[in-house]
């Protein structure tokens, strides 16, 4: 027996295991199972919670939401939840939303002192008639349903924006500059698809957004259209980067109209980074960063980025892979 049989036989299918570095996209097919797809490397922890609901036979809803606590949790990422880099004036505001396979969504913005932000974003979808709740409205929520206040702000972070004060003025290109230190490290806003073994699709994106953004500041992320879109039919797609050039194309359900007419999902993710390249300019993109995953109803996965160093962590039947995206502008 296989050793990827043996694992999935003992039950053992869900733990982290090595994953290959495979240059460029992949389009294999994965019509024999599940597959979770995630913006960035080290969120191949995160897609061994998600692949761990699939292999109970759990919905792709059930999974990306499993997935994306995880980062959410982890004091490490400071790009979402516990842990996030604060805005300007000390507080981490976190950004989510959830798609199912049936066009339910739900979306909380600037949701402060609750490290799950998806699971607040999941309450607005399945327990209220809205699909967008920000801010004190949104905390009110997660209280009414049991959740506690948390102070997000680790010591590592708070030294982070204090240092920041010291030397920095606000300015939207201090936080690309942060971004790209991000990027560096292999981190931003997860961003996470799924098919489940009915073939449905589902996807969910979580963020502190940018380091030391103005208070009230919302990217992509929490904005479905932007940063996530799902269509059972033809595929999904999310982002990562500089949100406010996402959703100026918005450019998940960009991605998703481009695998509608035919396109394969790297080069449907190709498109949406062409059309912003057009948009802005070729100088002004290049001092950018804006990386985008999809998945098509087939189960085939692709992604495509601005600049150099974006990675997707897969989880399948085929094993656990990090895929080296391409990108629009070559390394220096």
């Amino acid at each position: 027996m296989e050793r990827r049989q043996f694992l999935q036989a003992m039950g053992l299918a869900a733990l982290p295991v090595p994953a290959a570095t495979v240059l460029g996209n992949n389009l294999e097919s994965e019509n024999s199972g599940p597959v979770v797809v995630s913006t960035w490397s080290p969120n191949i922890k995160a897609n061994a919670a998600a692949w761990k609901v699939l292999m109970a036979h759990g919905s792709a809803l059930d999974a990306v939401h499993a997935g994306v606590m995880v980062p959410e949790a982890d004091p490490k990422d400071q790009s979402v939840g516990y842990g996030g880099l604060p805005d300007r004036d000390g507080k981490v505001t976190l950004d989510s939303c959830i798609m199912d396979h049936k066009g339910n969504i739900g979306a909380v913005m600037a949701l402060e002192g609750i490290m799950h932000a998806s699971s607040v974003a999941r309450l607005v979808m399945e327990k209220t008639p809205h699909v967008q709740i920000v801010g004190a409205g949104a905390l009110q929520l997660a209280l009414e349903h049991g959740f506690k206040v948390e102070n997000l702000l680790t010591e590592s972070s708070k030294k982070a924006w204090e240092e920041w004060k010291k030397t920095s003025k606000y300015s939207p290109m201090t936080t690309v500059e942060n971004l790209l230190k991000y990027i560096e490290n292999q981190h931003d806003t997860i961003g996470m698809l799924a098919r489940d073994e009915a073939g449905n699709l589902s996807g969910a994106c979580s963020t502190s957004g940018m380091g030391y953004k103005m208070r009230g500041r919302v990217g992509d992320s929490p904005i479905i259209g932007a940063g996530l879109f799902v269509d059972n039919e033809v595929g999904a797609a999310s982002a990562t980067g500089v949100g406010e050039e996402v959703v100026r194309i918005v450019g998940s359900h960009t991605i998703v109209e481009m695998m509608r007419q035919g396109k394969n999902p790297e080069d449907a993710c190709k498109e949406a980074v062409a059309r912003l390249v057009k948009l802005k300019g070729e100088t002004a993109a290049k001092a950018l960063q804006v990386g985008f995953i999809a998945l098509n109803a087939q189960g085939q996965y692709g992604c495509f980025s601005l600049n150099p160093n974006f990675t997707m962590a897969v989880h399948s039947h085929q094993g656990v892979k990090v895929i080296q995206a391409k990108s629009w502008f070559p390394k220096k």
